[in-house]
């Protein structure tokens, strides 16, 4: 049976989320929306980029957890993330829930062992909105080890909401601001690969450098020392260094700056956009 009160909230919710289409407001009020039709815990929404790391596009984890939730994802383990595989490789918009993608071996899995276990969560579920160029965005919702699983029904709400869900996404993010601002843009792909080589060399040593490429490319301080063929303690030793000469505190932020110097590349003429973007 139909809830009428429950509909009517989110016909008046949904209207006001399409309202903020293009606006600052857009995801707080999605998540909004979607947290009156059923409750959840450290809402995220974050861009699965096809040739560069994932982003942070907006999130409402406690400033506590945000080092776990974001900086450490980002370190490596996203890799091996099953939502992160199935964004990459699913044709289509869906709704995917943890439990369902991983079955019964999750616990025994190098991604749970080594990161996952550590996060107090005890379910999720995401909504995967494809955009025109490959890219994902990836809209995760959950709930913690102290609470209780989604249950059937809302799950089965939740799969109804999905295509209204993906399809104000999609129209959010084919605004040409948001195109430009999240390198969406056709053609990118040569200049993202200069990018990851030449961001970073005016300040750096050459070493640093090299470690700095593989932080940018997403892999994680244990595949780095292994493909450098140096200790971990030097891998993260070297990163703690790039990140006092960069002037940044964390993953998210290197990626951030990353970003905003990608427009120079052109300018920097091979050589280190970064510079160019400061000056």
């Amino acid at each position: 049976m139909i809830d009428l009160k429950s509909f009517t909230r989110w016909n008046v919710d949904l209207a006001k989320t399409i309202a903020a289409i293009g606006e600052e407001e857009f995801f707080p009020q999605l998540l909004s929306a979607l947290g009156a039709q059923v409750p959840h815990e450290y809402p995220q929404v974050w861009l699965y980029h096809r040739d560069l790391p994932p982003r942070i596009l907006y999130h409402e984890i406690p400033e506590i957890a945000v080092p776990l939730q974001i900086d450490r994802y980002l370190e490596g383990p996203y890799r091996e993330d099953p939502f992160y595989q199935i964004s990459m490789s699913s044709p289509r918009s869906s709704i995917y829930r943890l439990a369902r993608l991983t079955g019964t071996n999750f616990e025994d899995s190098s991604y749970f062992r080594h990161y996952y276990a550590e996060t107090d969560t005890r379910d999720e579920i995401i909504f995967l909105t494809r955009l025109d160029d490959g890219s994902v965005v990836n809209f995760c919702i959950m709930r913690l080890n102290e609470q209780a699983d989604f249950h059937k029904e809302e799950y089965d709400l939740l799969y109804t909401l999905a295509e209204p869900i993906a399809a104000v996404i999609k129209s959010h993010c084919h605004r040409d601001d948001f195109v430009v601002t999240n390198l969406l843009q056709p053609g990118l792909d040569a200049q993202i690969d200069v990018g990851f080589k030449t961001f970073g060399s005016d300040h750096v040593s050459v070493r640093e450098r090299e470690v700095l490429e593989l932080l940018l490319r997403g892999y994680g301080a244990d595949t780095s020392a292994e493909r450098l063929d140096i200790s971990l303690e030097t891998v993260r030793r070297h990163r703690k260094s790039i990140y006092k000469k960069l002037d940044v505190s964390c993953q998210a932020d290197l990626f951030a700056l990353f970003i905003n110097s990608m427009p120079y590349i052109g300018e920097a003429k091979g050589n280190d956009p970064l510079s160019v973007y400061m000056n």
